[in-house]
């Protein structure tokens, strides 16, 4: 029970660690301090791919701890938990972002660099904010969930004994 509990606790430390790692200290000092925006970019997409890579399989081991910690407890297998509801939030919020949002922002991003002032370079430097701008919401949102489900893991934990 001891290390089901561990793996519950560890992939929401790694999965929400890594999102604040990543918003509050990684982005803003990759471009405070790199010498160009094209390679803070490079390095922000490329560090975002591994963190929802991460996310994913977080999100799927701790639903699967939590699956069989409920199990081993004799618990009634009960799927439509708040936590559970938040976890696969964050999953479905990490995929879109992973698989619908960052592939788009990759094919736009060389309008970023490009010093073409034409109406379709606008037209995709816009796209480009929009899309930055939901990403980051996505981010904040699945943040704000796995808080919740540190929460309420928790709070499930209070009182359960250690074996």
């Amino acid at each position: 029970m001891s290390f089901i509990r561990f793996l519950m606790l560890l992939t929401l430390i790694v999965w929400i660690g890594g999102i604040i790692f990543f918003a509050f200290i990684e982005a803003p000092t990759l471009f405070s301090v790199l010498p160009t925006i094209k390679l803070a970019g490079d390095v922000v997409s490329a560090s975002l791919n591994k963190l929802h890579w991460t996310g994913l399989f977080c999100g799927l081991i701790f639903l699967i701890a939590s699956l069989l910690y409920n199990w081993q407890k004799h618990e009634q297998l009960k799927l439509f938990t708040l936590d559970y509801v938040f976890v696969v939030l964050m999953l479905l919020m990490t995929a879109h972002s992973q698989f619908g949002i960052s592939p788009r922002m990759r094919e736009l991003r060389p309008a970023m660099q490009s010093t073409d002032t034409s109406a379709s370079n606008h037209a995709q430097r816009a796209e480009f904010d929009r899309l930055h701008a939901w990403s980051t919401r996505l981010e904040g949102g699945i943040l704000l969930l796995g808080l919740g489900v540190v929460f309420l893991t928790a709070r499930r934990f209070d009182g359960a004994p250690s074996r």
